[in-house]
């Protein structure tokens, strides 16, 4: 027999598997002095914010103090009433035909009571007027909204998915008073966040829309602080 000496087909080589070794969590980027600074200087002075180990505090926003003038001016007319009440308490009396009142320490008592219930009201709608805070990271916008003696959330907007961000002022009291509404709209779910009573809003958009641009183009924030 003779042997076939013409050239055979290449074989098709056998396939081979490639692994490519990887690490399984990436690696951190290191952080700057002045940025670890900054950290520590936010977690400080806000420890109820849950900050990332890069994030810090641009600007902390608090509501207009004329937000409060309402409660404030509600709670001392109600007080005001229910002293002058007991102050005149035997001229009502009179005034009214009876002539068999009763006692005036538990009139007194009472009044005392309905005052210091008053008091208390108008300290708590204060108080959650002044807890609802916006605050700008040099990452997100966070919002800590308080509806409630016992009921808080908080809302957390990445800059990055920051699609719009303005303010308006309605009425002559708004703008005579500087104060109005910041409003921010969302990519992709369109979610829209308010936060209203809030001082000089042209500035504080004017320095979210700065964050904002400058998150996205991977160029540090410049801010007074």
């Amino acid at each position: 027999m003779e042997n076939d000496s013409r050239p055979q087909p290449d074989q098709p080589a056998e396939p081979r598997q490639v692994y490519i070794a990887r690490p399984v969590v990436p690696a951190e980027q290191p952080l700057s002095d002045e940025v670890k600074r900054r950290h520590a200087i936010s977690a400080e002075k806000y420890p109820s914010l849950n900050l990332s180990d890069a994030e810090y505090i641009i600007s902390a926003v608090r509501r207009h103090p004329i937000g409060m003038a309402a409660p404030v001016i509600l709670t001392v007319l109600i007080i005001s009433f229910i002293a002058s009440v007991l102050i005149n308490f035997s001229i009502i009396m009179n005034a009214l035909g009876i002539y068999a009142p009763p006692p005036f320490g538990t009139v007194l008592l009472i009044g005392l009571l309905l005052m210091a219930a008053v008091a208390v009201g108008g300290y708590i709608s204060i108080w959650i007027y002044t807890n609802n805070r916006f605050y700008l990271t040099n990452e997100s916008v966070i919002q800590e909204i308080q509806t409630g003696l016992f009921s808080r959330h908080e809302q957390t907007v990445s800059l990055e998915n920051i699609e719009d961000a303005s303010y308006y002022q309605s009425g002559i009291i708004q703008v005579l008073f500087n104060y109005g509404s910041i409003r921010l709209s969302t990519e992709g779910d369109e979610t829209t966040y308010r936060f209203s009573y809030v001082a000089n809003p042209k500035e504080q958009i004017a320095t979210l829309n700065n964050a904002v641009e400058a998150f996205k183009n991977g160029r540090p924030i410049q801010y007074n602080n």
